[in-house]
């Protein structure tokens, strides 16, 4: 029987077709050597790793790492020959015509306004200029208009775009026509470099949406987040009151915010400003000044005054007129008010409940048929 399952297995092995079972036995030597992975391949060119450090962990096939020594060679005479083959002057003029960009930024457009249109403008301005800078179409290198995406509808721009000079001097003089007017609309012109105005990501404190208070909002938290957990965290940034955190009813876990209460508002402030509270256990969280419900100020709603049907005359009032006409004053109309019927809508007709409770009701016993049964042959 042995023989017999011998040669089973050694048929199952030589047969690729055939799938092995639990039954089939496999030997393997763990202490053959391991050939080189893509991986390893990767960090040994990288330069992470050496091949020393790799023979300690594992046994390396000498023979891969020959092949792998074979193939860095190859590429690098391939590598050589590019670079012999390319001038060095093409990479002089390409990093040349990287630093040559000057470009301006073009906002306040009207969504109408065409990249021709802009052309047409700047080209037209620079021939009555004073300062003798003429801009022709070989000048500009590059308009970049932004499109906005509709439904079929007519293709407009964005607001703004961005045109690319070949000289320092062409790109300063069309900025000094920022406030120019063009379709309708005040242009407003930069340096495509100039990013003043923007407001910057990692400066919390200015981009928070709500006013400076004591209370902060950290979101984005782990559902495994505690109490203790944003206590320790945020402790060295100044006294807390209290911590409300969000939590499911039935696990009693974090929904994944929280509202820390300091007792001054210099907490908050520098739990904004400390770059390492923005990561709970490598995790980034998102924090905001949180709204201190104490300093809302309730409007108070303005008391109803009683509306008066008759605008009745004053005693003081009363006693002039008398004076002046030696009558007594007139009494204001009163108005009379007729007594409606219930029983009655407003066109003087009777209501249907009214008139269906008098009417006489059909009696619900079993009626007998009074028809006449017809045979037919």
């Amino acid at each position: 029987m042995s023989t017999e399952k011998e040669a089973k297995i050694q048929q199952a092995l030589v047969d690729p077709t055939k799938k092995r079972k639990a039954e089939d036995e496999i030997e393997i030597d763990l202490k053959s050597s391991v050939p080189l992975s893509k991986k390893q391949k990767r960090l040994l060119r990288r330069g992470k790793i050496t091949l020393e450090e790799l023979n300690k962990k594992f046994n390396i096939d000498p023979t891969s790492v020959e092949e792998f020594e074979k193939e860095n060679e190859a590429k690098g005479s391939s590598e050589e020959e590019n670079s012999n083959s390319i001038p060095s002057d093409f990479d002089e003029q390409k990093a040349v015509k990287k630093e040559k960009k000057f470009g301006v930024w073009i906002g306040n457009l009207s969504f109408d306004t065409t990249k021709e249109d802009i052309m047409r403008f700047i080209i037209a301005k620079s021939k009555g200029s004073e300062d003798k800078i003429q801009i022709s179409e070989e000048d500009i290198i590059r308009v970049h208009m932004p499109l906005a995406q509709n439904d079929g509808k007519k293709v407009k721009n964005k607001g703004f775009c961005y045109m690319d000079f070949k000289t320092r001097e062409q790109m300063e003089y069309v900025v000094t026509l920022s406030e120019a007017h063009l379709n309708g609309r005040n242009l407003l012109i930069k340096n495509s470099k100039n990013f003043d105005g923007r407001p910057d990501k990692n400066d919390l404190v200015s981009m928070s949406k709500n006013p400076p208070s004591r209370i902060l909002f950290v979101g984005n938290l782990s559902f495994d987040t505690t109490d203790d957990l944003l206590k320790k965290h945020f402790q060295h940034c100044g006294e807390i009151v209290k911590i409300r955190m969000a939590t499911f009813q039935d696990s009693g876990k974090c929904k994944g915010f929280a509202f820390v209460d300091f007792k001054e508002e210099e907490g908050a402030t520098n739990a904004l400003k400390d770059k390492s509270c923005r990561k709970i256990a490598q995790r980034p969280i998102r924090m905001e000044y949180g709204e201190d419900r104490s300093k809302r100020q309730v409007k108070k709603k303005p008391q109803e005054t009683q509306t008066k049907r008759f605008d009745l005359p004053t005693d003081n009032e009363s006693k002039k007129s008398e004076r002046k006409d030696n009558r007594p004053a007139e009494k204001p109309p009163t108005r009379s008010f007729k007594k409606r019927n219930p029983n009655v809508d407003s066109n003087n007709r009777l209501r249907s409940s009214v008139a269906l409770a008098s009417a006489p009701r059909a009696s619900a016993a079993i009626v007998p048929s009074t028809g006449k049964k017809v045979k037919f042959d």
